[in-house]
């Protein structure tokens, strides 16, 4: 059996499989590896092995892979530093079996591209990407964050959006309305911003509205081409997409796929795969078939 892990900050997806074998997933609350207590971590992972029990499974783990956002693996480094207090968690609730830690760029990497080379680009709230050869990312054009980066993301939508809204640049009647449906004051805005818990969450959360609106204005219809623009210029065109294929995962890039599609087709874009998760391709990857 084996146990396939996919963590982000607010969910973690949890999946055993073996060959022949119909998959079992299990959900539980996000981890940050490098902020969590370990007993939050250790509760966390206890509830997910619990609901395995219950559908008769994990008592043969031999494998587990676990990827997760953020988690930096140096050359050679087998167990990462952010992942030694999971590493304990894991070891004596599956003594013997043996462990892998990646990051999510190798993550969305092998869901997509399996054992052949490509680009990989992740597109959620925030964005990633990397150049893979089939076996290890080769490149990687940093994300540098929502304040920076994060081209093609949810969050930078928002933060487009927000920004000409604040200054009075966006048009009628999509500013009425905006201002009618959000508490979105000069002051609110900034307390979420510049001192929020997750402000990167909180200026994504307005993407959905605003692409409500994509079909019926053209403010919002340029601002949503624009970003995924941005996306391609600044981050995608640094690798050879001329040569190879791109498969893009992440709940905002595979809602908004037609738009993506349509924006990147001057480009000469080819694309692969679109996904929401990475799970599905993950248990592709790891039984072989990919």
């Amino acid at each position: 059996m084996m146990l396939i892990v996919e963590s982000g900050a607010t969910k973690t997806d949890w999946c055993a499989v073996a060959p022949g074998v119909e998959p079992v997933n299990v959900r539980t609350p996000g981890m940050n590896l490098a902020t969590m207590p370990q007993e939050s971590i250790e509760e966390i992972v206890r509830e997910a092995v619990s609901a395995f029990r219950k559908e008769g499974v994990v008592d043969d783990v031999a494998e587990v892979h676990f990827y997760a956002a953020g988690l930096i693996v140096a050359d050679g480094e087998k167990l990462p530093r952010q992942a030694r207090g999971l590493d304990t968690v894991l070891r004596s609730l599956f003594p013997g079996a043996e462990m892998e830690y990646a990051s999510d760029l190798l993550d969305a990497a092998r869901a997509v591209c399996g054992h052949k080379p490509g680009i990989a680009a992740i597109m959620g709230t925030g964005s990633n990407s990397c150049l893979y050869d089939g076996e290890k990312v080769v490149k990687n054009v940093r994300s540098a964050g929502f304040i920076l980066g994060d081209e093609g993301g949810g969050a930078r939508l928002g933060r487009m959006f927000m920004s000409d809204f604040l200054k009075g640049l966006v048009p009628e009647p999509v500013s009425s309305d905006f201002a009618k449906d959000f508490e979105v004051d000069y002051m609110t805005v900034v307390q979420n911003v510049y001192r929020g818990d997750a402000p990167s969450k909180y200026l994504g959360s307005f993407a959905p509205w605003i692409l409500e609106r994509y079909e019926t204005c053209e403010y919002v219809r340029d601002l949503v081409e624009q970003n995924f623009k941005d996306f391609i210029e600044r981050a995608l065109k640094q690798y050879d997409i001329s040569r190879y294929p791109v498969g893009v995962i992440g709940g905002f890039g595979y809602a908004n796929r037609a738009i993506l599609e349509k924006v990147a087709e001057p480009y000469g874009i080819r694309f692969s795969t679109m996904a929401a998760t990475p799970i599905e391709g993950l248990v592709e990857y790891h039984l072989g078939r990919k």
